[in-house]
């Protein structure tokens, strides 16, 4: 059984995608152990608590600096013994430290198709009102293992949306969550728990 644990900085919409997946059968052999938030306030915690998954928040502002914060955050982890780290819109930088002790077990959701509209700055709604103002005809989602770059990792899963005349950030962000993030996100997360490493 490979053990999951979820990091989230907002509503958890992924998250919600992760756990249907795991009730409804199309993820097996994996459970999720924890939610961790660097944000009080985030839904994704609620969601973490409602299924009975533990929910943890650690937010940098507690902290006397970030180097910390990060020992903290390491040492919260490897208290769960996780095989897998799923990185679902969490907005904090991941530690060195932790990139190197869970190399090829951490990985990542981003809004577009890696190699375009990523890196530093692009997150959130950012992404999606760069890919407009660029004139994209496609863009989609891709989930990748996470490394000491930004979205720079080995490329698991992608899955290309179509963006459709009069799109507005919020209306292409919603579509590329509905049909991209919320079905390669899981499906990712089924292969790695069933011995299937690479994309499709």
């Amino acid at each position: 059984m490979l053990r999951v644990g979820v990091m989230v900085s907002g509503g958890g919409t992924n998250l919600q995608a992760i756990l249907d997946a795991i009730d409804g059968g199309s993820i097996t052999n994996a459970s999720v152990q924890v939610v961790i938030s660097n944000n009080p306030g985030a839904y994704a915690l609620e969601r973490a608590k409602s299924h009975g998954i533990e929910a943890v928040c650690l937010s940098p502002k507690s902290f006397p600096d970030r180097a910390a914060f990060n020992k903290a955050l390491l040492e919260k982890v490897n208290e769960y013994q996780l095989d897998l780290i799923v990185l679902a819109g969490f907005l904090v930088t991941i530690p060195p430290e932790m990139i190197k002790e869970y190399r090829g077990r951490i990985i990542n959701i981003h809004p577009s198709l890696i190699p375009s509209f990523c890196g530093v700055g692009y997150y959130g709604l950012k992404v999606h009102e760069a890919a407009l103002a660029r004139g994209v005809k496609i863009t989609g989602a891709t989930v990748h293992y996470v490394d000491e770059g930004v979205d720079s990792g080995p490329i698991l899963l992608q899955k290309a949306v179509e963006v459709k005349e009069g799109d507005t950030p919020e209306v292409l962000q919603r579509r590329v969550m509905e049909e991209a993030e919320w079905k390669i996100l899981p499906e990712a997360i089924n292969r790695i728990a069933n011995g299937e490493r690479s994309g499709s």
